[in-house]
């Protein structure tokens, strides 16, 4: 399928918001949100975080859960706010282990949005065991895939895999998985097959 060319964003804050929206809803959905949030504020931090809870949520309402979301936004903007935006020095000076840790304790952001911002906003090297992913390695044998964790445990990346590899392995899965994996009690193996045949 060629270099994916994932995440598709103008910069690494539509990244940090859009893996918050996109939480349980489709992008097209959470692209609204987005939009509307970066019209209003250019993603300034001081603009987001200046924004009342009432006005977060009506921007970002065509997401879903905009309630449990925009206190996410809010929190995530505060935490880089607190570490001065500076990707480069957060992965440099915190283990990529104890900078899961601390992501995770942020209200929002679960096993996927902390995978997703270390591989695209600290460019860190992680797997992503996203529904894609999931349903993908469930097909090619792996048993446990019915969580992320399960999944996750069972993946470890070899140490001369890049940050960008990670980005774009991640990109590759999704963008098989919305080819041939929409559905997974409709998945034709011959799909699987086919594909693979081709990177041959």
């Amino acid at each position: 399928m060629g270099p994916s060319g994932w995440w598709p964003a103008d910069d690494k804050r539509e990244i940090i918001v859009g893996a918050i929206l996109v939480q349980n809803t489709a992008w097209q959905n959470a692209d609204v949100g987005l939009n509307h949030l970066k019209n209003r504020t250019g993603l300034d931090p001081d603009a987001v975080l200046a924004l009342s809870k009432e006005n977060l949520q009506a921007l970002i309402r065509a997401s879903g859960f905009y309630r449990n979301k925009a206190k996410a936004i809010h929190n995530v903007f505060q935490w880089f706010t607190d570490h001065h935006w500076d990707y480069a020095k957060i992965a440099r000076e915190i283990p990529q282990d104890e900078l899961r840790k601390e992501l995770l304790k942020l209200p929002g952001v679960g096993q996927e949005t902390a995978d997703v911002y270390l591989v695209y906003i600290f460019d860190l090297p992680a797997f992503i065991a996203d529904s894609y992913t999931r349903r993908l390695f469930k097909h090619l044998g792996y048993k446990n895939t019915d969580t992320y964790q399960h999944l996750a445990a069972q993946v470890k990346l070899p140490p001369t895999f890049t940050s960008e590899m990670a980005q774009d392995f991640h990109g590759q899965l999704d963008e098989f998985g919305k080819q041939y994996l929409q559905g997974e009690d409709h998945f034709d193996d011959s799909f699987l097959v086919t594909a693979l045949a081709e990177k041959q």
